[in-house]
């Protein structure tokens, strides 16, 4: 018996001794990923899935993976040495807006790309999809450009963060100013997809808070280039304000169609979701005047300035909060799996749950335990008028913040994670 358990032991210690120098030219502890090896396939891989060739292009598109290089190199001008993720990859793919493309693409993503990560994913419909991907693939997903409640309510999951904003804050502010400032009655007109339907449903719950009533919900395609049978039949009721739902291409093409209707000097114009990038599109004429909720402005301070000059000196142009929403979110992953000392997604989430943040993009921001919701600061602007204007992009006045506790929904009760 005794030598039985000898040769045991003997057997143990070769394979221990084996399994260490295995390790050893892996990389293993002090390897590649100078985090104990614990930096899965060797690198981060960060995945970058939006609209690269639609209507949602510019608001986001190829220069967020600009904007997540930047945090990237700021990640590794931080630790050097030190950094935990030495080797980090991004990879990027359209989802032409489309929430099978995005599900395939996610699947891709994550299986074929090893993508630790998925950021921004604008429209709605199709952040769920990958919502679904992340619960079942075990991966992370932080989105910025979608603003459906169901990711962080009914349809919320363990591996989902929900980043920038969300159709209750962007009601929140605009319905319930409007309605202050005289708008009492209402015409919504809306993309008929999950983003549209929460907006609509978002907005009305708002300007009804506030004692104004919503007459009409008009449900239009998405994407859509002529609204102008949309538009008469809004006007129709003679409301005192149009509230518009869509985003992007989609809204400016609207926009420029209820201007050239001379609907503006008959009702008020509502946008529910506005980047800057629409305004420079159009022109601050075709918007002046306008109120809006921003989750993030570009010329708000000396620090956002300080990064708007760092991207526009990339990408010759200014960013909107999507492109800032994608570098935070990035940096923020980064850090931490800088401080979990690994990529493995159950420690990442680990340290991003119940994390106050207050960065570039986040203004007493907090990543909300229970539902992933990430809150924090936005502004209630109003875009200027031409003569207003000191230089290009300087499109909008911040009224005023609204702050995070207000701006945003109590924990969403229907979130079981």
């Amino acid at each position: 018996m005794q030598r039985t358990t000898s040769r045991q032991t003997l057997a143990v210690l070769a394979t221990a001794v084996t399994g260490s120098l295995v390790l050893a030219a892996c990389g293993g502890a002090g390897g590649p990923s100078s985090g104990g090896g614990k930096i899965s396939d060797g690198k981060v891989v960060i995945g970058l899935l939006n609209d690269q060739s639609g209507v949602y292009k510019d608001l986001s598109g190829p220069n967020s993976k600009v904007a997540i290089q930047m945090a990237v190199d700021d990640y590794k001008a931080k630790y050097g040495d030190k950094a935990v993720a030495k080797d980090i990859e991004i990879v990027s793919a359209d989802h032409q807006n489309k929430p099978d493309v995005a599900n395939t693409k996610a699947q891709e993503m994550y299986d074929r790309d090893k993508a630790d990560i998925i950021l921004d994913v604008p429209t709605s419909s199709a952040a769920l999809a990958v919502a679904t991907q992340a619960k079942a693939k075990k991966k992370l997903f932080i989105d910025i450009g979608a603003g459906t409640t169901a990711l962080t309510g009914a349809q919320c999951n363990k591996y989902t963060f929900h980043w920038a904003y969300d159709t209750y804050m962007l009601a929140s502010g605009t319905g319930a100013a409007l309605v202050e400032g005289g708008g009492k009655n209402w015409s919504i007109v809306y993309p008929d997809y999950a983003f549209g339907q929460d907006m609509t449903k978002s907005f009305s719950a708002a300007v009804e808070r506030a004692g104004g009533t919503v007459q009409q919900k008009i449900a239009t395609p998405f994407p859509n280039e002529n609204f102008a049978t949309f538009i008469t039949k809004a006007g129709s009721t003679k409301p005192d304000v149009i509230g518009i739902m869509a985003a992007g291409g989609d809204l400016v093409n609207f926009v420029k169609q209820y201007n050239q209707a001379g609907m503006a000097d008959k009702a008020k114009l509502a946008v529910g979701l506005m980047f800057i990038t629409d305004i420079h599109s159009l022109g601050v004429d075709q918007f002046k005047g306008t109120t809006f909720t921003d989750a993030w402005y570009w010329n708000f301070d000396a620090q956002n300035k300080a990064w708007a000059d760092k991207f526009k000196a990339k990408t010759n142009t200014r960013p909107s909060f999507a492109h800032a929403g994608n570098y935070s979110a990035a940096f923020n992953y980064l850090e931490a799996v800088q401080a979990a000392g690994t990529d493995k997604s159950d420690d990442i989430v680990k340290q991003l749950e119940g994390k106050k943040i207050n960065d570039m993009f986040l203004r007493n921001g907090e990543v909300r335990a229970a539902d992933h919701n990430v809150i924090h600061d936005v502004y209630q602007v109003k875009v200027k008028s031409k003569d207003q204007v000191k230089e290009e992009w300087d499109y909008e006045e911040v009224v005023k913040t609204i702050p995070a506790a207000d701006a945003y929904g109590p924990v969403n009760t229907a979130c079981k994670m």
